[in-house]
């Protein structure tokens, strides 16, 4: 039932927006069909590479975190991991969905299941701090981009967002858990253990985060290249801004895998700087494009390490679905 409402959220407003991109800029939509059609596919295949290249570094980083909690996972077995949890970002609740999924299945290979699940969510606060960072930093660089009242908009909302996480963070890992509603006490829990893992080894914490920055910095490049592609003419310090708040807006489990979200979003801001809404959604479902091949690339590869002789899942070991829902049924 969620995996179908999901997906006619996601449907409802890919209609919606193609239904205003034709009737408001019916020219701009054949311009932008035919840059589309001029697009080199070598230049498609490099970007889905330079995806993988930077999920490569991101199972270095995960791994790492889990090992920090002495889960003892192995290089193979985290890659195996990481791939399901790629696969799983498309079809379960954002990307914590696949951040469950990989916890449940690097504890069935160690035995460590704790480990893992507090490993992981230690490098889910990072690399969402590291999010937070790139559009904070990304608004205060290209606000004088933006001309009008929201160049100022963006301003101010940068200054209160960049207090806001430094005087109410230590505020809300203060409180007692009883305070909180019963249904989130038990993430809130475990943000907070991981919190205090990483204060405890806080070297080894800012690796993880400038990794985190590199990443998704690595990721804004990408689509600043694929908007270049169509034609898009705008500093690459708006991309900083324009794609990480992309990001955190498609982290709400309204659409499936942040489909019509995230194109209603990004043609949104890149509207402000004066780039077509055409241009903008066709630059996201490039983008989208990439990312789908990247999760069936994830998937694929977690079958096919299940084939190892000792391999503890995939291929010929214990459907995607039951993993998958047995993750979100524990995690959830």
């Amino acid at each position: 039932m969620k995996l179908a409402v999901k997906v006619t959220v996601s449907l409802a407003l890919l209609a919606g927006l193609f239904a205003f991109l034709w009737a408001r800029q019916g020219d701009k939509v054949g311009a932008t069909a035919d840059a589309l059609k001029r697009l080199d596919a070598g230049l498609w295949l490099s970007i889905l590479a330079a995806f993988l290249a930077g999920h490569a570094v991101g199972v270095f980083k995960w791994r790492f975190n889990v090992n920090l909690a002495d889960a003892g996972l192995r290089p193979t077995d985290a890659v195996q991991c990481y791939g399901a949890g790629l696969f799983a970002n498309l079809f379960l609740p954002s990307i914590v969905g696949g951040d469950a999924l990989k916890a449940w299945l690097a504890g069935k290979v160690t035995g460590r299941l704790e480990a893992a699940i507090f490993g992981g969510v230690t490098e889910r606060l990072l690399d969402t701090l590291a999010l937070l960072a790139l559009i904070v930093v990304g608004a205060l660089v290209s606000q004088q981009s933006v001309e009008g009242w929201y160049g100022r908009v963006l301003l101010v909302g940068a200054l209160v967002g960049a207090a806001g996480l430094l005087v109410f963070l230590p505020l809300i890992l203060r409180a007692k858990l009883e305070r909180w509603p019963r249904k989130i006490r038990r993430p809130l829990s475990r943000a907070m253990v991981s919190m205090r893992r990483v204060a405890r080894r806080p070297l080894a914490a800012l690796g993880v985060f400038l990794l985190s920055v590199l990443i998704q910095s690595w990721f804004v490049l990408l689509n600043a290249w694929f908007g270049r592609a169509l034609g898009i003419q705008v500093p690459l310090e708006y991309w900083f801004l324009a794609v990480p708040l992309t990001k955190a807006v498609t982290l709400a489990p309204v659409s499936l895998g942040g489909l019509g979200v995230r194109e209603a979003t990004l043609a949104g801001l890149l509207g402000l700087v004066g780039v077509s809404a055409s241009d903008g959604a066709a630059a996201s479902l490039l983008w989208q494009s990439v990312v789908y091949s990247g999760g069936l690339f994830g998937g694929l590869l977690w079958l096919a390490l299940g084939l190892r002789s000792g391999a503890r899942t995939g291929l010929g070991h214990d459907s995607l679905v039951r993993e998958a829902r047995t993750a979100e049924g524990r995690h959830g």
